[in-house]
């Protein structure tokens, strides 16, 4: 019975380690795991996955439905569908992973703060982000793209500079319980930095809540950017996304319909995919699940 319990000592696996265990286990989070993976190989390396190019036009050809030539078909203009979707794919999920950068950055950061120092500070700090929180933000979003125009830039900024604040709220909580632990007392007695003990001991460890907040952040941020696509306070001609070429889609859903089925359906799965992953990272990084 010792050597057993021995040999599972060794055996040990990290924490880290149990959470892919149990990740694994989680059908569906892996099968979102594999759509994400193979979607996002298709968009990086769509020039030698379709013989046409983003912008190649057979006028002659016009509208037609999917065929051995043209899996997805193609738009008024003779444009492979495929080829556009593949290429909106880039610019998609490029602003969900930027923009929630972004985020991520700053509400980390700006949570760890309040989190750690606490007292006055931290009560200024988080009224701050309760203010912010009651402004009308997707207006204020319609406005800075007004005023200093439609750019990709621009996108990423105004998006990540309002997502943050829930990101901020979970560093904040997970700050404030970490902070009271011996290996935190212990850093702090050899005299480190509060800069150091933030960044190398507080926040490393709060990092589960981070990640699965991250998955949960990446699909709203693309859902948004979709919404101001389809409006046409977002990504702008002769750039694409999925919310562009939705929109495009809905303007001749009847006489069309495939123009508006396969970008509508590239983004779902996407969607669905990343809070597929996002759920099961939460149960997956769940401190008492793997005490079951």
């Amino acid at each position: 019975m010792i050597t057993d319990s021995l040999k599972d000592f060794e055996a040990g696996n990290s924490l880290w380690q149990d959470a892919w265990v149990r990740l694994k286990k989680n059908r569906l989070a892996m099968f979102g795991l594999v759509v994400l993976i193979v979607i996002g190989l298709a968009c990086i390396f769509v020039p030698w996955l379709t013989p046409y190019g983003y912008e190649q036009q057979n006028l002659a050809l016009g509208a037609s439905g999917p065929s051995m030539q043209h899996w997805m078909g193609t738009d008024t203009l003779g444009r492979d569908v495929l080829t556009r979707v593949l290429y909106g794919g880039r610019v998609s999920i490029a602003v969900g992973l930027i923009a929630t950068g972004v985020a991520l950055l700053i509400g980390v950061t700006y949570g760890a703060v309040a989190g750690y120092v606490g007292g006055r500070t931290d009560a200024i700090m988080m009224r701050l982000v309760d203010i912010i929180y009651a402004l009308p933000f997707m207006i204020f979003i319609v406005l800075l793209m007004v005023v200093f125009g439609r750019s990709l830039f621009l996108l990423f900024l105004a998006i990540g500079l309002f997502e943050w604040l829930t990101m901020a709220r979970i560093v904040r909580s997970q700050v404030q319980s970490l902070k009271q632990l011996e290996f935190v007392e212990a850093a702090k007695s050899i005299g480190l930095p509060e800069h150091i003990i933030i960044w190398r001991h507080i926040i490393p460890n709060a990092i589960g809540p981070v990640i699965v907040y991250t998955t949960l952040t990446i699909p709203n941020v693309m859902l948004l950017e979709a919404f101001l696509s389809f409006l046409g306070l977002g990504i702008q001609p002769p750039q694409s996304s999925w919310g562009l070429l939705i929109s495009g889609g809905v303007e001749t859903m009847e006489e069309y319909p495939w123009l508006l089925i396969f970008p509508g359906l590239a983004l779902s799965l996407v969607l669905f995919s990343l809070n597929f992953l996002g759920d099961g990272l939460r149960d997956a990084l769940d401190v008492r699940a793997s005490k079951d």
